[in-house]
């Protein structure tokens, strides 16, 4: 088996949800060895949010794959102890418990670092560990809103959200990126750093597009639906055989083509109402006309096999079964099978061919399922363990 990056980093992780998980997933995918702490009995709660795959949760199998399940009630003394024990030797701590949660058990970075210099802190919270919003309640949806995404996207008539959990996954992504630089810094100073992400920064990083485009007080990109704010054609048009195509236009060079191929109408590129896109944002409704009036003759495969002659970036309006069985993802070998507690289910394999390391893609825990071995890596007898099941710390 080849070196993965991440072989020998242990990452204890006080995680539910989505951007902890996901963050921590990722570092499991490159070797690291990540326990996450579950409560007895339920586990994390995105266990609970749906029964879509073998009657488990869609939401929970995406970002907790290769991870190792360790159940402590963290209220009482012993399961506490158990996880400070870990953490003195732990090289990452990954936690997006509520605000102020962590630190009244004690887990701290002044505390913590006290007995493992190396350890690398990083928090993920809604609005980040000070400020005014610090305490404020934040899901992904409030995230979406309180960062302007809502204000940008859906139709004039409707701000819409994005279809998955885009404020979680941005959080968790910088969380990795940040933690794989921690790292790195740690290989040069040998010392452990602190870590603090916010959704909203996270998110408002991705907002910087439409942020400038409104600058000083300039009005934002309108809410266009699937088309671009401020290019046309660029966007859905519908075929006649009543199959969406997604194309976009970029320059002059290109709009002249797509006339001459396309529409078949090469004296339209001249056309003083279109021959800037400016005008053509402006005149929306009246090219849109003229492009309904050559697609509807036309099926979907035929508007895309014109537009590939014109050498006009499209595709198609895919859906989920259209993605499951996407003919770039299985050209490109992107699925393995991964073991789950109802039997295998298919994965893609993470972003990004590497040719030195193959990623890690282990099972899906159930909850607790790791918690007696690693809690007699600690030292802790059959008896010891027996004790704090009784007891409900485990």
């Amino acid at each position: 088996m080849s070196i993965r990056p991440l072989d020998g980093i242990t990452v204890i992780s006080l995680e539910h949800a989505i951007a902890a998980p996901f963050c921590t997933r990722q570092l499991a995918d490159l070797g690291a060895r990540v326990i996450k702490v579950e409560r007895p009995g339920s586990g994390d709660f995105a266990r609970g949010y749906d029964k879509q795959v073998k009657g488990q949760s869609s939401h929970f199998l995406w970002v907790n794959r290769s991870k190792e399940s360790l159940c402590l009630d963290l209220k009482q003394p012993a399961a506490l102890a158990a996880l400070k024990t870990l953490l003195k030797t732990a090289d990452v701590l990954v936690q997006n418990l509520a605000p102020g949660a962590a630190a009244r058990m004690g887990l701290t970075a002044e505390l913590l670092q006290k007995d493992n210099p190396h350890l690398i802190l990083c928090d993920i919270s809604g609005y980040g560990n000070n400020g005014s919003y610090r305490d404020k309640k934040a899901y992904d949806l409030l995230i979406q809103s309180e960062a302007g995404f809502l204000s940008v996207t859906g139709t004039p008539e409707s701000p819409s959200k994005a279809g998955n959990s885009i404020a979680d996954i941005a959080a968790g992504m910088y969380a990795y990126t940040n933690i794989l630089a921690a790292l790195l810094q740690r290989g040069k100073t040998g010392k452990g750093s602190v870590i603090d992400v916010s959704m909203l920064e996270a998110l408002g990083e991705w907002m910087s597009f439409p942020m400038y485009y409104a600058f000083e007080g300039a009005e934002p990109p309108p809410r266009n639906g699937a088309s671009h704010a401020t290019i046309y054609p660029y966007g859905p048009f519908k075929a006649g055989d009543g199959g969406t195509v997604m194309l976009g236009l970029q320059n002059e060079r290109e709009w002249a083509q797509f006339c001459d191929v396309v529409l078949e109408d090469p004296v339209l590129a001249l056309d003083e109402r279109f021959d800037k896109n400016f005008k053509r944002n402006e005149k929306r409704t009246e090219l849109l006309a003229i492009i309904d009036q050559c697609f509807s003759k036309l099926t979907t495969e035929q508007v895309i096999a014109k537009l590939e002659k014109a050498q006009i970036a499209n595709a198609r309006l895919n859906d989920m079964k259209g993605l499951w069985n996407h003919q770039q993802l299985k050209e490109r070998d992107r699925w393995v099978n991964v073991d789950t507690p109802a039997g295998s289910i298919p994965a893609l394999l993470p972003p990004g061919l590497n040719n030195t390391y193959d990623y890690r893609m282990d099972p899906i825990p159930s909850v607790g399922e790791h918690t007696d071995a690693i809690l007699k890596e600690l030292g802790l007898s059959d008896s010891d363990i027996a004790n704090m099941r009784s007891s409900g710390a485990i």
